[in-house]
């Protein structure tokens, strides 16, 4: 290591670089970082050479192929998406949850399966501090995590909420997580660090959501504050298929502004130009929004899924048994059509 210390390694590497996406696995893992108004700020340094934030950083160099085979069914592997065991197309079957999701309200459901039944005791979401400022929260049983069901599309530190949570009393906790978050959890399931090996056995379900790219609070901010007067009337967003080339943004009046992809992607976060995981390889279970033949009025209510491990699939046959999740057909060509998708993300992706 050239630079003297890891905290200086990952500073010019990672985040002088524009490399960092905000993932937070250095945060509460070493002491020298902390997550603040979307960055990481580096506030000492340290002599370690072999520190556990250069352990478990997604965005230094790692062996991804290497990695999904030793964590996953070898049988289960494709080359454009990772594991895959199976393929649905599923909404939750409540009205009220569907009504407050982001799309079908598939990941509301099975969090919630997950701590009704004690799979987990706490769950990590992505919650908002203050309009378009996303923070990392920890729900339990009590909680209501429908609450934190809509997307910004502006990153959350989750991992360095599940960081702090792992060391508490919690033993069993669910993540709902972007694919570098999920890198960077995967990277602690094989580290050799001590604390993070024991930080990590507190994992048992990770959901990854599917992600083209996520905005910089501060540009996402700018833009959005020459179309609307107040950002707190914001309730959603959402990125329809690619045909419409808009970002739709969702008021608390019922308007919707629309905004041209080619006027947002500005604001997008540098390093997710290098990023070649569209659909949360290092998960048990990936959602994203549905595709389907009648258009997108009816598929914004339904979601993609893809189960990658046994833990994801016997929580998915839970659902289905419980009827807390409706199923539908799977059209014939999703599955290919969402793997040309990832393949072309990993293809034009930047090193």
């Amino acid at each position: 290591m050239e630079e003297r210390g890891a905290t200086q390694f990952l500073k010019k590497h990672v985040l002088d670089a524009e490399l960092c996406t905000y993932c937070g696995a250095c945060v509460n893992i070493c002491p020298h970082f902390i997550a603040y108004h979307d960055r990481i700020i580096v506030r000492d340094t340290c002599d370690r050479t072999e520190g556990g934030c250069i352990d478990i950083c997604p965005r230094l160099e790692t062996d991804y192929s290497n990695l999904i085979r030793r964590l996953f069914d070898e049988k289960d592997i494709t080359p454009e998406v990772g594991a895959v065991k199976a393929f649905y197309i599923t909404r939750a079957a409540d009205e009220a949850v569907q009504r407050n999701a982001q799309h079908g309200g598939t990941v509301t459901a099975l969090i919630r399966l997950a701590l009704e039944e004690g799979l987990i005791d706490t769950a990590v979401l992505s919650g908002e501090t203050e309009p378009l400022r996303p923070a990392g929260v920890a729900v339990d049983r009590t909680g209501q995590p429908g609450r934190y069901s809509k997307s910004r599309f502006v990153v959350s530190p989750n991992v360095a909420a599940f960081n702090e949570l792992a060391q508490t009393e919690a033993a069993a906790i669910g993540m709902v997580v972007t694919p570098c978050q999920a890198q960077a959890l995967a990277k602690m399931r094989v580290s050799k660090n001590p604390r993070i090996q024991t930080n990590s056995k507190k994992e048992r379900l990770v959901i990854g959501l599917f992600c083209g790219w996520a905005f910089s609070h501060d540009a996402l901010s700018a833009l959005l504050a020459e179309k609307l007067d107040d950002l707190s009337s914001i309730i959603g967003m959402d990125i329809p298929p690619s045909k419409y080339h808009v970002l739709d943004v969702f008021t608390a009046d019922g308007t919707t502004i629309s905004i041209s992809l080619d006027e947002v992607q500005k604001c997008v976060r540098p390093a997710c130009r290098s990023c070649s995981d569209m659909t949360a390889e290092f998960s048990d279970i990936s959602v994203g929004s549905a595709r389907l033949p009648e258009g997108w009025e009816e598929a914004r209510s339904w979601n993609q899924v893809i189960v990658r491990t046994d833990v994801g699939a016997q929580l998915m046959d839970l659902a289905r048994s419980r009827g807390l999740l409706e199923f539908r057909e799977v059209p014939e060509q999703n599955l290919a059509n969402l793997k040309k998708a990832s393949l072309n993300k990993k293809k034009t992706a930047t090193t």
